[in-house]
């Protein structure tokens, strides 16, 4: 089984693209009418210094990508079994899906690029060499509550995310021992609740275009699972506030091949960035490797289970936003606030993260203060 994947924002560089461009013109002219300027020159000259501008990068890299993929096809005539890509390169993996049209995934991204690139005033870092749960704790203990996990990349690669001045105030506190900080180039709080305003504006614009179900099954970065057939639309516009789960992806990825057939993953787009992240993931792996659950249990949880997780998720997202002051019937007189939006885990529990708290708590546990 192979499962092709898209980078997102980070991996641009100068040159990105190279031959590609003049290989698919037609495509190429596209984006130029739809953008307004040469994604050509853009990608290989940039003489205006634009391509670490989100709204200039996003457009450049799935435009990249996307030829990437032509490209791929035309020498291997073969199609993925699987698809999945990189915050931006979600958008990749759903047109690689039959989802919408070259044209129309790129007014998409030009439109997310341009939403995300008003705002201002946060900032993102990566964090390694340390957990969630530790990072989850430090920003607790210091009082550091505009401040998200907003990637998690690797087991031990998070990308946090907030208010600017916090994520710097972050980092003489994480940056101990083995755990590194790196500072990003963005200017927004990229995948945190600071983008709900711009999340809402996108789902509008996601209504002006046509989406059709993914006809490759496409894993999505909000739940870690395949896209659901009629909740693209809902699901696509969640992804620009929600945080990117792209070690679970992939876990459930490599969970999805056997020892005969193993997943094999094709990164498709300029770099390598997501077969390092892959690697990482597997080698951790290979150092912990996951305890398997009883078949019976198994079977129970997903066939009980998984759907009605599901529906629970959905309808939870819809009544509440991030940050919602809730009780819980485990803890008497405490009102507590939720960190993300409420997802799916281990395939059949609903459940929502607690801001101040080092795990996910049932929904069913969960009541508005």
């Amino acid at each position: 089984m192979k499962t092709c994947m898209f980078p997102g924002q980070g991996s641009q560089v100068r040159g990105m693209g190279g031959a590609l461009f003049d290989e698919f013109a037609e495509l190429t002219a596209q984006a130029d009418a739809i953008l307004g300027y040469s994604i050509k020159e853009l990608c290989l000259e940039d003489p205006r210094k634009e391509l670490d501008n989100t709204r200039f990068t996003q457009p450049a890299l799935f435009v990249v990508n996307a030829l990437s993929y032509c490209r791929k096809l035309e020498e291997s005539g073969a199609k993925p079994d699987y698809l999945a890509g990189h915050s931006l390169g979600e958008f990749n993996a759903l047109l690689a899906a039959g989802c919408f049209s070259f044209e129309d995934g790129l007014r998409l991204v030009q439109k997310r690029g341009q939403l995300m690139s008003q705002v201002s005033g946060g900032g993102m870092a990566a964090v390694l060499n340390s957990t969630p749960e530790q990072i989850e704790a430090v920003l607790r203990d210091n009082g550091l509550t505009n401040v998200e996990l907003a990637n998690f990349n690797t087991p031990t690669q998070i990308v946090i995310s907030g208010l600017k001045e916090e994520v710097a105030a972050a980092q003489p506190l994480l940056q101990k021992g083995r755990v590194l900080f790196f500072p990003l180039n963005t200017s927004g709080a990229f995948h945190t609740r600071f983008l709900a305003e711009a999340q809402q504006e996108f789902r509008a614009f996601l209504q002006t275009i046509a989406i059709a179900p993914p006809a490759i099954p496409v894993i999505s970065n909000v739940t870690a699972q395949p896209y659901a057939a009629d909740a693209v639309v809902e699901t696509l516009a969640r992804q620009i506030a929600s945080p990117v789960r792209w070690s679970d992806s992939v876990e459930h990825l490599i969970a999805l091949g056997s020892d005969a057939d193993p997943m094999q993953f094709d990164e498709c787009g300029h770099g390598d960035v997501l077969t390092r992240l892959v690697k990482s993931i597997r080698d951790h792996r290979a150092k912990n490797p996951p305890k398997a659950a009883p078949a019976a249990a198994a079977a129970t949880a997903d066939t009980a289970g998984g759907a009605n997780a599901e529906h629970k998720v959905a309808d939870w997202n819809r009544r509440h936003a991030v940050g919602a002051k809730v009780r819980s019937t485990l803890m008497a007189d405490a009102t507590l606030e939720t960190r993300t939006e409420a997802i799916v885990l281990f395939g059949h529990r609903a459940a929502v993260y607690l801001k101040g708290y080092n795990g996910y708590f049932d929904i069913d546990e969960l009541a508005p203060a």
